[in-house]
């Protein structure tokens, strides 16, 4: 579901005016893209401030209405203001809702509690912890899971190993990557090479 929000021309660019619209507690951003001029606008600062409590911002549709126009857009960058963290400037770029998006988003891994691999003593190896997507922006995930419920020492889980909602396609370069991985020995590799180092000890003290 888009994320809807009502913004005001920026009649005035500059250093000083976008100060001007921080003073009003509002917060300056700008719209750009899909072979348009750029629509510099302010948002309401508090609906705004509203909104970065919600996860995956940066996966989600805006609907932003300028002077009665609806532009499709999504966030590409918020800026924060170094001493107070305050969102001073805000970027978006229009879309084509009809055409696939580029995202990327974040990996979690689940059921670690229960997996075969870590019951058994291994020692999981998160390596990659974020992975890029390409999709229509209404199917895109907020994040991607790795289950771990039958993963065992030994197993790594691949690009291509990742469960991706319809209509999502991994983006370039990920299918090979290795996520996640369970290392360690089998409990039978470990004992096998325990009995062979103490025989061959036993062996040298004859």
């Amino acid at each position: 579901m888009a994320i809807t929000l009502n913004a005001e021309i920026r009649k005035v660019a500059g250093k000083g005016a976008a100060r001007a619209v921080r003073k009003n507690k509002n917060i300056p951003a700008v719209i750009y893209g899909e072979k348009k001029e750029p629509v510099s606008i302010e948002l309401n600062g508090h609906e705004f401030e509203m909104l970065l409590g919600q996860p995956s911002l940066r996966t989600k549709l805006f609907e932003i209405t300028v002077s009665g126009n609806k532009e499709d857009a999504m966030l590409m960058d918020i800026q924060y203001h170094p001493v107070s963290d305050k969102v001073v400037h805000v970027d978006f770029k229009r879309i084509n809702v009809k055409e696939p998006v580029h995202v990327v988003v974040p990996v979690e891994v689940i059921n670690t509690d229960i997996s075969k691999g870590i019951k058994l003593g291994g020692v999981l190896n998160f390596a990659v912890r974020k992975v890029a997507l390409v999709g229509l922006v209404s199917d895109m995930p907020e994040k991607i899971t790795i289950d771990l419920s039958n993963v065992t020492i030994g197993d790594t889980i691949h690009g291509s190993d990742l469960v991706l909602p319809n209509g999502i396609k991994l983006g370039l370069h990920m299918e090979d990557l290795a996520f996640a991985t369970i290392g360690g020995k089998m409990p039978e590799e470990a004992d096998a090479k325990s009995q062979a180092a103490a025989a061959t000890t036993a062996q040298a003290k004859k």
